[in-house]
C-alpha cells in the first residue's frame, strides 16, 4: 500500500560521506540492490508543461504539488518505471507503474499512450499531456549508496556525481552528455521514513553541521540547465 513518507534532504560534503556510512553502519543495512560497486545509477525523465509549473512549485514551494517521471536503473531498459511524487503537507507518496520500452518511447517524443487497458498513473499522465501539454524536458542521472533499516521503515541515501542533460531523445542510451550540477566536493544525502526516525537513526546521522534543502534534484538541474526559466 501506498504511503505518505517524511523525506529530508541535506546538502553534505565528499569528506563527510565516509563519516556518515561509519555511523549508521552499526543500525542499518546496504540494500541489496546494490551491485558489486557499491552503489547502483539512477536515471530519471522528468515533465514538465509550457509554464514550466513543476520548477516553479518546487521553487515556490507550492502545495500540494506532483511531478511525473520516468526511471531506469543501470542504464538498462529491463525495467522502466513510471512515477509520480506528491508532496503534500511536508510529506511525499509515491506512487508507480511499469512501462514497455515501446511506451516509454512513445513518451520521449512526447507522444501519449492509448488509454484502454493502462494503469491508472499511465491515463493520469497521458490526460496532463493532452490538457496541460506536459512533455519530457530534463535528464536527471547520479549514483545512489542506499541504506535501509526495518525500524520505522528508514532508508538513508547518499547521492552523488548528480548531473543533468537537454538530450531527452537519449534517454536509454547506455551514454549521453551530462553536466554536473552540485559544487564541487559537495553531494546529496536523503533521509526517508514513514511515522517515526528512530533515535539511534538520528544521532548518528547528527553531525551539527548538515545543511537541510527543500529543493528537489529535479529542481536543481533546471535550474542549471536553464538560468533564464
Amino acid at each position: 500500500m501506498n504511503r505518505y513518507r517524511h523525506e529530508l534532504k541535506y546538502l553534505v560534503s565528499q569528506a563527510q560521506i565516509p563519516l556518515l556510512r561509519l555511523r549508521i553502519t552499526p543500525f542499518m543495512k546496504i540494500d541489496p540492490h546494490v551491485i558489486n560497486s557499491g552503489f547502483y545509477s539512477i536515471r530519471s525523465l522528468y515533465f514538465d508543461d509550457f509554464r514550466n509549473s513543476s520548477y516553479y512549485e518546487n521553487e515556490n514551494g507550492t502545495d500540494p504539488r506532483e511531478k511525473f517521471r520516468i526511471r531506469i536503473y543501470n542504464h538498462s531498459a529491463e525495467r522502466i518505471s513510471l512515477e509520480c511524487k506528491r508532496k503534500e503537507r511536508g510529506k511525499t507518496l509515491k506512487t508507480s507503474c511499469l512501462l514497455t520500452e515501446e511506451q516509454t518511447k512513445q513518451l520521449m517524443q512526447g507522444k501519449t499512450i492509448e488509454f484502454a487497458g493502462q494503469p491508472a498513473l499511465i491515463r493520469k499522465l497521458c490526460l496532463q499531456m493532452k490538457t496541460r501539454l506536459l512533455q519530457p524536458v530534463t535528464i536527471v542521472e547520479y549514483e545512489r549508496i542506499p541504506y535501509v533499516c526495518r525500524n520505522g521503515n528508514v532508508r538513508v541515501t547518499f547521492d552523488t556525481n548528480v548531473s543533468s542533460s537537454g538530450e531527452v531523445k537519449s534517454f536509454l542510451d547506455g551514454e549521453m552528455p551530462r553536466r554536473p550540477v552540485m559544487p564541487p566536493g559537495w553531494q546529496l544525502m536523503e533521509v526517508k521514513f514513514d511515522e517515526y526516525l528512530p533515535d539511534y537513526i538520528y544521532r548518528a546521522l547528527n553531525l551539527g553541521n548538515l545543511q537541510q534543502t527543500a529543493y528537489s534534484k529535479y529542481y536543481l538541474c533546471r535550474k542549471y540547465a536553464q538560468k533564464g526559466v
